[in-house]
């Protein structure tokens, strides 16, 4: 195969033979028409002169050309100190070299903000709680944080580079790429929420692997829960055994006197008559409790929405409700439990309704894959929003305090939400029941601790 010529021997030659053909006729000329003497004293200066302005030229080109890759491979090497005299950008190779300075520039701020933005990565993952693994495609780990290594129990010199099987991650590569597992590891025992997903870097594909301990939040929320399950069931206790105490106390004293008082029968009578009321309400109490805390597990099967909303409508006898039919839709739905939710709702709000006089509106609609029902009272509205789903707490004289509760818990054990709101015109409250057209059953939300059961 052929020697290639080098770039720059090709320029020079083709600056030689550019001049070539007028030196041969010049020197033609000169030896037909001048004596040879001449003709060589002649023919040489001028071939020097040739010679000269060809390798001129050949300098001219290649510097520049050097002095580029000199400026290109400093800016591959991500050295970007060098800079070319760029002179006028109306000369075409000042023009090349003030784009290349532009380039040097925008690559070297690039590359500052780049460096900024790991160094504050790295920042934030050695001081976050949460553990950040990164696995290449053969499952050997790439990247640990700090929370990674006290999780695993060793420092990262000694993770990097180890399988999945060997670090106990395995597990956590598999299946659900969002999920909780409840396992063991080095840096101790707890319930773990597990977030994976996948990344490429440098064309070949990662996961990268997020584990959080939940021990101590789940820990804290029961706490509060615990706390908010105390003061409701202390509320309702002391509401009962105060005046029992106090009249078991009346009545002791009253059977002590003697003679006991003329009335005696009669007080003792209306007193044994308000103990049992008010354990009869403690007994209606801790059945509302066992009623709450043991919701099953919604039965979906097919359910028409509509016929369900007539046979709810039906039984409220007190206010006519004004219904919007929307579009005719089947749900996967427990149609009890749908029902005894929609039944709730609407007792309280013509419960509402009739404090002022005002109407009830019924409607629903479909939302994308999503069912939205609206249920409107011109009612006084909500003074307390805060408390609305909080169990056994209410508003209403005689009232159970487990509607709304029961009601919630049986829409997020079908996959949806219940919202409750003032209108935002006028008075009253709006009720937002939202599903999903299609759900797949999963345990009822459990509302606090199990107290009494």
């Amino acid at each position: 195969m052929p020697r290639k010529i080098p770039y720059g021997q090709q320029l020079f030659l083709l600056s030689l033979a550019g001049g070539l053909p007028a030196l041969v006729i010049a020197g033609t000329l000169l030896v037909k028409d001048v004596p040879p003497v001449l003709a060589w004293t002649l023919l040489l200066p001028a071939a020097a002169l040739w010679l000269g302005f060809a390798g001129a030229v050949y300098l001219k080109v290649i510097r520049p050309l050097q002095s580029l890759s000199n400026l290109i491979l400093a800016l591959r090497e991500e050295d970007y100190s060098f800079g070319a005299s760029a002179g006028s950008r109306d000369d075409p190779l000042g023009a090349v070299f003030f784009e290349i300075n532009a380039l040097s520039e925008t690559l070297r701020e690039q590359r500052l903000g780049a460096l900024e933005a790991t160094a504050l990565l790295r920042s934030v993952m050695g001081e976050i709680s949460v553990a950040v693994f990164a696995f290449d495609e053969h499952q050997r780990l790439r990247l640990v944080n700090r929370a990674g290594e006290r999780l695993l129990g060793r420092p990262a010199e000694r993770l990097l580079d180890q399988a999945a099987a060997d670090l106990g991650l395995a597990e956590c590569l598999q299946g659900e790429p969002v999920r909780t597992l409840q396992a063991g590891f080095a840096g101790g025992l707890g319930r773990w929420g597990i977030r994976r997903t996948s990344f490429r870097q440098r064309g070949r594909p990662h996961q990268l692997l997020v584990m959080a301990d939940l021990s101590l939040a789940l820990r804290e929320e029961e706490r509060q829960a615990w706390k908010r399950l105390l003061r409701v069931l202390g509320h309702e206790l002391n509401n009962s055994l105060a005046p029992i105490k106090s009249i078991s106390a009346t009545l002791i004293a009253l059977l002590g006197k003697d003679p006991p008082p003329p009335d005696w029968r009669e007080d003792l009578t209306s007193g044994l008559g308000v103990i049992s009321a008010r354990a009869e309400a403690l007994s209606r109490f801790m059945q509302d409790y066992s009623r709450l805390a043991r919701l099953p597990q919604p039965q979906l099967q097919s359910v028409e929405l509509a016929p369900l909303i007539h046979r709810v409508l039906s039984l409220e006898t007190r206010l006519a409700v004004q219904l919007t039919p929307g579009p005719d839709l089947t749900l996967q739905a427990d149609p009890d439990q749908l029902e005894q939710m929609l039944i709730n709702l609407l007792r309280n709000a013509v419960d509402a309704a009739l404090q002022t006089k005002g109407a009830v509106r019924l409607s629903w609609a479909r939302a994308g894959a999503c069912l939205e029902l609206r249920l409107e009272d011109e009612g006084p509205g909500l003074a307390n929003t805060a408390n609305l789903f909080v169990p056994f707490f209410t508003t209403k004289p005689g009232g159970s305090g487990i509607g709304l509760a029961l009601s919630r818990q049986i829409a997020e054990a079908h996959g949806g939400t219940l919202a409750l709101e003032n209108r935002p015109q006028g008075s009253g409250c709006l009720a937002r029941f939202t599903l999903p057209l299609r759900v797949e059953p999963r345990p009822p939300p459990q509302p606090e601790p199990n107290g009494p059961p």
